[in-house]
This record gives C-alpha cells, sequence and structure tokens, in this order.
C-alpha cells in the first residue's frame, strides 16, 4: 500500500467492519497486489463519508471517486478489471 500522494489512484473499500466488509477489503487488497499497480487501498468506516461518496449500502468500493459496487462482495477478477480500467 502506497501513500496517497505516491499513489496513482485511490481504491476505497467503505463499510462499518462487518465480515463481508472484511473480506471485500481482502480481495482489494490482493488485486492490487496482484496486479502490482500503483494504488493506495483506504478503509472508509465513517458514515458520513460513505453518505458523501453516494454509498447507501456496505461493502461497496470506489475507484479513484467512481463508486463501482455496493452492497456485494466484489470478485477478485472484478476488482482486477476496475484496477486495469482506471
Amino acid at each position: 500500500m502506497k501513500k496517497q500522494s505516491e499513489a496513482a489512484m485511490l481504491v476505497r473499500v467503505f463499510g462499518p467492519g462487518c465480515a463481508r466488509c472484511a473480506e471485500t477489503e481482502r480481495i482489494v487488497l490482493e488485486a492490487v497486489e496482484e496486479s502490482g499497480c500503483n494504488a493506495e487501498v483506504r478503509k472508509v468506516t465513517d458514515f458520513r463519508e460513505m453518505m458523501a461518496a453516494g454509498v447507501l449500502t456496505t461493502p461497496a468500493v470506489a475507484v479513484n471517486d467512481t463508486l463501482l459496487c455496493s452492497g456485494r462482495v466484489p470478485e477478485k477478477e472484478e476488482v482486477l478489471d476496475w484496477l486495469r480500467r482506471a
């Protein structure tokens, strides 16, 4: 994981800390490592920040401020595709 100033992209995982949110964070971290992309992964638990990002259900994932998944755990291949397209 890189500092935001060094990272080319920001991946945010939104969730209060439930098992599904932890699984989503694990999948995202694995995908970032596997892809070799220059990304910062940040876990967001603050409900105000979630609302500001348009998250209504968790877990949710945003790449560079684009909400790509909400209310479900994404597959690793899906996350890898998001990283390739970002």
